[in-house]
């Protein structure tokens, strides 16, 4: 913590829209947390460059280069502490943690899901695949939720979620982008200082 404020770090794998969303809301509706670090596992994702023009620390982790998930955890893990965070933010990262590292950080890792959870979410859904089931299934709403992260996919404590109404019409991008607008890109942030606010109180 410094100047009153946590550290967070965000994890990132693609474009980095949620991270843009979160950097855009820095003393507006984030005012208890830096962002102190971005980290992505794909060294060509765009995320690091919005990292980087907004002055960030940012760097790229890749299991495959460092020889598998227990040593890009160990990796990941050395460089949070060497970065003094105190939370987590998972945006858009398709890296499935082991339970031995959420563990460490229990309550302090949270994930934006584009589906209302318990629907549409686990292993298997993400990114346009959420979308997709829920045309598929022919629901009427969906939406996003933020929840803290465990040892099960999507199975964390859930602390945000919005409704976002699916039109006539839809494809998978289209409603995927409505998703990020109207709820992702508003949860988020709101997230992010909840629990700072949190973290910052001793709760």
């Amino acid at each position: 913590m410094l100047n009153g404020k946590i550290r967070a770090a965000v994890l990132v794998s693609g474009g980095g829209t949620n991270l843009q969303a979160i950097l855009d809301a820095r003393g507006k509706v984030i005012r208890s947390a830096e962002i102190a670090l971005v980290v992505s596992n794909k060294p060509n994702a765009y995320a690091l460059e919005r990292a980087r023009t907004a002055g960030i620390p940012a760097l790229a982790l890749s299991p495959k280069a460092l020889g598998g998930k227990e040593a890009f955890e160990r990796e990941l893990a050395r460089v949070l502490e060497e970065h003094r965070i105190d939370l987590i933010v998972l945006a858009g990262f398709l890296v499935i943690l082991s339970p031995d590292f959420t563990r460490r950080w229990d309550h302090r890792i949270l994930n934006i899901h584009p589906a209302l959870i318990p629907s549409f979410c686990g292993k298997d859904y993400y990114g346009l695949h959420v979308h997709e089931a829920a045309l598929a299934r022919g629901v009427k709403v969906t939406g996003a939720t933020v929840h803290f992260v465990n040892e099960i996919p999507d199975g964390g404590e859930i602390l945000l979620q919005k409704a976002v109404e699916v039109l006539p019409g839809d494809t998978p991008e289209t409603l995927q982008r409505r998703v990020m607008e109207q709820a992702e890109w508003i949860l988020l942030p709101k997230a992010v200082e909840l629990v700072s606010e949190q973290i910052l109180s001793g709760e």
